[in-house]
C-alpha cells in the first residue's frame, strides 16, 4: 500500500503503462485495454491508474472491477474536455461486489473459491469439491457443509459444468457473529493468512468451497493414452498469467466462460421439478420414460433428474435401454441398477456394477428387435417398485424405431413420459395416451384396431400378455402422464461426425471399465499385458459369437483378443471332457462383468482372461459371449514397455475368412434378402 500511494504522488510525465507495470509484476493488461489506454487523455489515464492501485491494494485482479476501462471513456474524442479528477474513492457506478468470484491458492494442489450469493464458476478439468461454508450445486447435486467432498469432472466431451452458490437458510444473526461462526468452521480446514483473506472479503450469504486436484487410477489409466489427456485438461495459449490461473492450474482446472457452461430450458426445468415433487410423496415410485431422438439433451437430463432427487430420497433405480451410449456399464448393454451416490461426470468416469445386466453385444439392435424386446423384459423383471425409476431410451425415433418405442411404453407402462424435441430433430410426434392407444406397435396391437404387423410371435406375444387370441381383443393398459420438453441443448455432432464421436464415448466407457484393473492411487500404473490374467480351462465355459456366423474351427480366432462378456448361464457345462463348448443359440442370461481374452493355451486347453471381476464372482460364470463391441486401439498400440512387434497387430490380414468381417459370415437378415432382390441405386460422385 505505501508504494501505491508513493506512485500517487509522481507526475503525470511517465507513461501509465509503466507505472502500472512496476505497481505489480502480476498486473498484465490485454491487447484491448492498452489500445483504449492509448486513446484517453492524461486524465482519463491518471483516474485509471487511480483504479487500477486501488484494486491492487484490495487484492484484486484488474479484471475483476468490471469497469475500469469504459467504452464511453475509450471512445472519448480528443477535443473534449478533460473531465475533473475523481476522488480517492472509487466511483458509484462500479459495484463493490466483484463480478468473477476471487480465487487463492491454500497449498500445493489446493485452491479456495468464494462464491457470493446466485454466483457460479465454470470450469473445465477434474477436481475435488468440499464445501467449507455455504451451499453449492454442482449439476443438479447439493453439496452443504460437512457433507463429504465430490469428486468432479468437467471434461470436454461435453458441457462444462459449474458450481453454482445456491441461497441457504441461516438463523437470525448479525454479521459478525455469522463471521465468528464460519472462522470456527474454518480452522481445521485453512491455516491464519487464508481465514483472514476469506473473513476480509466475506459477506453474509457467501459459500466457501475447497478446490483440491483429483486422481485416481480410472482417471491416471485414461491420461496414460496419447491423444486422451485433452478429455480432462486441454491446454490453450493465455497471456494473463496471475495468481488466480496459476492456482487453478495447480488444482487441475481451468476457468470457462459462462456460456460454455451446462444451461438448461425452462421446460427441463418445470418438468425436474414436477418429477421430483411426485417421487418424493409417500409411497412415491414413479416409472419415468425419457425419449426423443439424438442429441437432444436426455442423458445430461438424466443426470441432472437423479441428482435432484438423491437431495431428498437415499436411492434411485435407473433402466438401461440405450445400447450404443450406456451410462454406467460399458456398450452394447441393457441392466438395472441402484444409484445411490451423485453423477458429476461423463459416463466413462462413473462405471457401476449393476443389480440385473445382460449382454446385447451390439450398440443396435437393428435386425434384431425380437431379442431386444425380450431382454428389457428380463431385465425390468427384476425392479422392486422401492424407488423412482428412470428409464433411458434409444435415439432412433423415426420408422421402426418409433414402432418399437410404443412396444416399451406398453410393456414398462410408465407413470411418466419426457419427450423431448428440438428444432434441429426430426419431427416426432407427441406420444400422447390416446396415441399410444391408436397406434400399432412393431409387435403389439393398437386398441381400436386389431391386425399384424411386422412379425407374427405367439409365444412372444404370450408371455409379454401383449395380446389375447382367444377374445380377439388388446390388453388395455394404464395411461401415463405426457411432458414435453423444448430442447435448446448445442452440441458439436453433425449427421457426418456423429458415427465417430459416439465411436470415441464408446471407447472412452471401455477404457473407463478397464481402469479397474488399476491397483489404487498413489501406487504406479501398470500396462495391460503385464497384469496377470485368470486361467479359465476350455471346459469350464461355453463360447458363443453373437453378431457374426463364425465357422467352428475359426471361432477361437474370432475369440482371442477380444472383449467378452462374462455371463452366467442355468445349464451345467461340466460334463463336456475338451473344449472348446459352443453354444447353438444366443442365451438371455445375467452378465456379471466384462474381459479381455488376451491369450490361448492350445496346449493346457486354458483361456486367459483378464478382467476386474472378484474372483469371488468370478466362480459363477460359465459363459463367454462375444459380440460386436471392440476393445480400444490404443489398447493395442500404445501400451507402454512393448518393443519390437506389437500383439495381435498384424499387416498380413485375411478379411475373406468367415467371420473376419462385418459383411462375411453375418447372418442373412430379411432387409440384406430384399437388397438383394432389389438393390439399391449406387450413388457416384462426379471428379472434375
Amino acid at each position: 500500500m505505501a508504494d501505491a500511494q508513493l506512485l500517487l504522488k509522481r507526475g503525470p510525465s511517465r507513461s501509465t503503462w509503466l507505472r502500472a507495470r512496476k505497481a505489480r509484476p502480476q498486473l498484465v493488461l490485454s491487447r484491448r485495454p492498452r489500445r483504449r489506454l492509448g486513446t484517453l487523455r492524461w486524465c482519463g489515464r491518471r483516474r485509471l491508474r487511480r483504479r487500477l492501485l486501488q484494486a491492487q491494494a484490495a487484492g484484486a485482479d484488474w479484471r475483476e472491477s468490471g469497469c475500469l476501462v469504459s467504452r464511453s471513456a475509450a471512445r472519448r474524442p480528443k477535443t473534449a474536455a478533460p473531465s475533473p479528477a475523481p476522488a480517492a474513492t472509487p466511483a458509484p457506478s462500479c459495484p463493490t461486489t466483484l463480478p468473477i468470484p476471487p480465487v487463492r491458492p491454500a497449498g500445493p494442489g489446493r485452491a479456495l473459491l468464494l462464491l457470493p450469493r446466485d454466483q457460479g464458476f465454470t470450469f473445465s478439468g477434474i477436481c475435488r469439491v468440499t464445501c467449507l461454508y455455504g451451499q453449492v450445486q454442482v449439476l443438479g447435486y447439493t453439496i452443504s457443509q460437512g457433507h463429504p467432498a465430490q469428486d468432479v469432472f468437467s471434461t470436454y466431451t461435453h458441457s462444462r459444468l459449474t458450481i453454482n452458490a445456491v441461497h441457504y437458510s441461516v438463523p437470525e444473526k448479525s454479521k459478525k457473529e455469522v463471521k465468528r461462526e464460519a472462522r470456527a468452521l474454518l480452522r481445521s480446514h485453512l491455516n491464519r493468512d487464508d481465514r483472514c483473506w476469506l473473513m476480509k472479503n466475506f459477506s453474509p450469504l457467501c459459500s466457501i468451497v475447497m478446490l483440491e486436484q483429483l486422481r485416481t487410477s480410472t482417471v491416471n489409466f485414461l491420461v496414460s493414452h496419447p491423444g486422451l489427456s485433452y478429455v480432462f485438461v486441454q491446454e490453450s495459449p493465455t497471456f494473463q498469467i496471475n495468481s488466480e490461473h496459476l492456482a487453478l492450474r495447480s488444482v487441475g482446472i481451468k476457468r470457462e466462460k459462462k456460456k460454455n457452461g451446462l444451461r438448461l430450458t425452462e421446460s427441463a426445468l418445470s418438468a425436474m421439478e414436477e418429477l421430483v415433487a411426485v417421487s418424493c410423496e409417500v409411497d412415491g415410485c414413479p416409472v419415468i420414460l425419457v425419449c426423443g431422438s439424438q442429441d437432444v439433451g436426455k442423458s445430461t437430463f438424466n443426470r441432472y433428474l437423479i441428482n435432484q432427487l438423491l437431495n431428498s430420497i437415499s436411492c434411485v433405480d435407473y433402466l438401461e435401454c440405450d445400447l450404443g451410449q450406456t451410462e454406467f456399464t460399458p456398450p452394447g448393454c441393457i441392466s438395472l441398477l441402484n444409484i445411490t451416490e451423485p453423477i458429476l461426470g461423463p459416463p466413462f468416469t462413473h462405471q457401476r456394477t449393476p443389480q440385473k445386466m445382460v449382454y446385447y453385444g451390439k450398440p443396435s439392435c437393428k435386425n434384431n428387435y425380437e431379442n431386444y424386446i425380450e431382454i428389457i423384459q428380463y431385465v425390468f423383471s427384476s425392479y422392486k417398485r422401492e424407488a423412482p425409476l428412470i428409464v433411458n431410451t434409444m435415439g432412433w425415433v423415426s420408422d421402426k424405431g418409433l414402432l418399437l418405442l410404443i412396444d416399451l411404453i406398453r410393456l414398462l407402462s410408465p407413470s411418466h413420459v419426457v419427450q423431448f424435441s428440438s428444432g434441429r430433430s426430426k419431427y416426432m410426434p407427441n406420444l400422447t395416451p390416446d396415441y399410444v392407444d391408436d397406434t400399432d406397435g412393431l409387435y403389439t396391437k393398437s386398441k381400436s384396431r386389431i391386425r399384424n404387423r411386422g412379425f407374427q410371435l405367439a409365444e412372444f406375444t404370450e408371455s409379454l400378455e401383449f395380446a389375447d387370441e382367444e377374445k380377439e381383443s388388446p390388453v388395455v393398459f394404464t395411461g401415463h402422464k405426457l411432458i414435453c420438453v423444448q430442447s435448446d441443448f448445442a452440441f458439436r455432432k453433425t449427421p457426418r461426425n456423429r458415427e465417430s464421436h459416439n465411436k470415441v464415448l464408446r471407447d472412452l466407457a471401455v477404457l473407463g471399465y478397464l481402469g479397474q484393473l488399476q491397483p489404487p492411487v498413489p501406487k504406479p500404473l501398470y500396462p495391460l499385458h503385464g497384469l496377470t490374467p485368470y486361467q479359465v480351462p476350455f471346459n469350464a465355459v461355453a463360447l458363443r459369437i453373437t453378431h457374426a456366423d463364425v465357422a467352428p474351427t475359426h471361432i477361437l480366432y474370432a475369440v482371442n483378443a477380444s472383449w467378452v462378456g462374462l455371463c452366467k448361464i442355468l445349464d451345467d457345462v461340466r460334463g463336456y471332457a475338451n473344449g472348446p463348448i459352443l453354444l447353438a443359440q444366443t442365451p438371455i442370461c445375467d452378465c456379471l462383468g466384462f474381459g479381455i481374452c488376451r491369450g490361448i493355451d492350445m496346449e493346457k486347453r486354458l483361456y486367459h482372461i483378464l478382467t476386474p471381476v472378484p474372483p469371488e464372482e468370478l466362480r459363477n460364470v460359465n459363459c463367454l459371449l462375444v459380440g460386436a463391441i471392440s476393445i480400444p486401439q490404443c489398447v493395442f498400440k500404445s501400451q507402454r514397455g512393448l518393443e519390437g512387434t506389437i500383439p495381435y497387430v498384424t499387416t498380413d490380414y485375411n478379411s475373406k475368412l468367415p467371420g473376419a468381417s462385418e459383411k462375411i459370415g453375418a447372418r442373412e437378415t430379411e432387409e440384406t434378402r430384399e437388397e438383394k432382390v432389389h438393390p439399391k441405386p449406387k450413388l457416384y460422385r462426379k471428379i472434375n
